[in-house]
């Protein structure tokens, strides 16, 4: 008589969603059979009911049912490898950008071109190099948000799988404040605002990119303020993300006619305007402070220093970079 089978979620599939666990364990099981498994409860995360989005952490137990006649010809894929041991020159560059660290998370600053994790033909990505980071704590940090690969700065992890749901909920409350510095393409009219447009994902695998869909989209919501400008040309604006979709800032920047410099993806040519003062082609989008409360409720703060190639557009520019980028009310918008 087939059984149920139960099994340990490894360090390498920790933050994978659910169904994407099961995609890569099991490529036969269809989606649809595991909604069903899920509504019936025969698909289990430590013991309890669980949702195809929830996301994964190391040591989890998952129990599957006996794949019988639903997926004969299912072949169970061996968990991923553990990540190889980090070079010491990458050691010593990570440890370099932690920020603030407790026994609880690490503040990182991360450099813009290095993906948080892996995908197609990506071998070099933070998740990889977390062993790192772990310094004297027993368990191997953990990603609890994400930060687009050339995007710079503050990037917050767990060092314990307690801490991570934690931090995990706290994301996902919207108890955290997140400000991000951008040089946009021209200048946003009125100087400070919000935008509030549905984001759906458009295009195929590897082409992915966010559009707006006021029907299919879920709703993203940025605030914005304009910093210092030189006239219509360009601006230096500051970002606080009320949503947290993906791409978000950088799909609405673009939609309201002010991509972010660099970023060819969503203003297409017209966001590379920097060749002929000095400017790289890179995407100058920055996450410049975190906020987040700790056990105690008090309410930690991290800020993270821009990158040369952004500090370079500013001065090429003649911007100012204010003391206080943080514009915003502490309302809910």
């Amino acid at each position: 008589m087939a059984t149920f089978e139960t099994i340990s979620v490894g360090d390498a599939e920790a933050g994978l969603r659910l169904d994407r666990w099961f995609r890569e364990r099991f490529p036969g099981v269809t989606f649809g059979q595991l909604q069903k498994w899920l509504r019936t409860g025969q698909v289990r995360v430590d013991g309890k009911r669980a949702k195809t989005g929830v996301r994964l952490e190391a040591g989890q137990e998952v129990r599957v049912p006996p794949m019988g006649h639903a997926a004969p010809k299912v072949a169970v894929k061996p968990a991923p490898k553990a990540p190889q041991p980090v070079a010491p020159d990458e050691v010593k560059l990570l440890k370099e950008r932690v920020i603030f660290k407790n026994q609880a998370l690490i503040a990182l600053d991360k450099p813009a071109g290095l993906a948080v994790q892996g995908g197609t033909k990506l071998d070099r990505h933070l998740d990889a190099m977390l062993d790192a980071l772990r310094f004297d704590g027993k368990e191997r940090p953990r990603l609890v948000h994400r930060l687009d690969r050339d995007t710079s700065g503050v990037l917050l992890l767990a060092r314990s799988r307690v801490a991570a749901q934690e931090l995990t909920r706290a994301f996902r409350a919207r108890e955290t404040r997140k400000i991000y510095l951008a040089i946009t393409v021209g200048c946003p009219r009125p100087h400070q605002g919000k935008i509030d447009l549905a984001l759906a994902k458009a295009g195929g695998r590897g082409q992915e990119k966010m559009v707006a869909d006021a029907e299919a989209g879920a709703r993203a919501v940025t605030l914005f303020s304009v910093l210092d400008h030189a006239g219509q040309k360009a601006a230096l604006v500051a970002l606080m993300p009320v949503t947290g979709r993906t791409h978000q800032l950088r799909a609405h920047m673009a939609a309201i006619g002010t991509p972010i410099l660099g970023d060819g993806k969503y203003g297409g040519r017209e966001a590379y305007i920097g060749a002929e003062i000095g400017i790289e082609n890179r995407l100058h989008l920055h996450a410049a402070r975190l906020e987040i409360p700790d056990a105690k409720g008090k309410n930690l703060r991290f800020d993270a220093p821009v990158p040369p190639h952004f500090k370079a557009a500013l001065k090429a520019f003649g911007f100012d970079l204010p003391r206080e980028i943080d514009l915003f009310p502490r309302s809910d918008a």
